[in-house]
């Protein structure tokens, strides 16, 4: 049996701090043969690699995150880190503030469908907390 990597294993961690553990349930038991070498990549390289570096904060680098996928038109992506938001501390107003450097950097219309997005993402994080209370 393969014996997992250090950086997969830190890689899992922090994946599932920031994209929660059902997110990552869901991806893991939706992996496939074909996809198999794709998940150990983004798992080892994205996150065991950039986003468990030491010099940023989870939230920091979630901001960095969706300002990147904002500018590239990245929505589904885009999304599920809005989503993530929860867990790395990133709150409304920072997430409104990365979008008006997406605007000014990367063009209005980018940042108007990101902030489409964002609005419906935050907007369901509410209507979710308010039903658990």
């Amino acid at each position: 049996m393969h014996e997992r990597s250090e950086r997969a294993t830190r890689g899992m961690t922090t994946r599932r701090s920031v994209l929660g553990d059902g997110h990552v349930d869901r991806a893991e038991a939706s992996t496939t043969p074909f996809d198999a070498d794709f998940q150990a990549f983004i798992t080892e390289g994205a996150w065991g690699s950039v986003w468990s570096r030491p010099g940023l904060t989870k939230r920091e680098r979630s901001l960095i995150t969706l300002a990147l996928l904002a500018a590239g038109g990245h929505e589904e992506e885009f999304a599920m880190h809005v989503r993530a938001t929860i867990n790395t501390g990133a709150t409304p107003d920072d997430i409104k503030e990365a979008l008006l450097h997406v605007a000014v950097y990367a063009g209005v219309p980018a940042a108007n469908s990101a902030f489409k997005l964002a609005k419906a993402e935050l907007a369901a994080q509410q209507d979710k907390r308010g039903a658990a209370e």
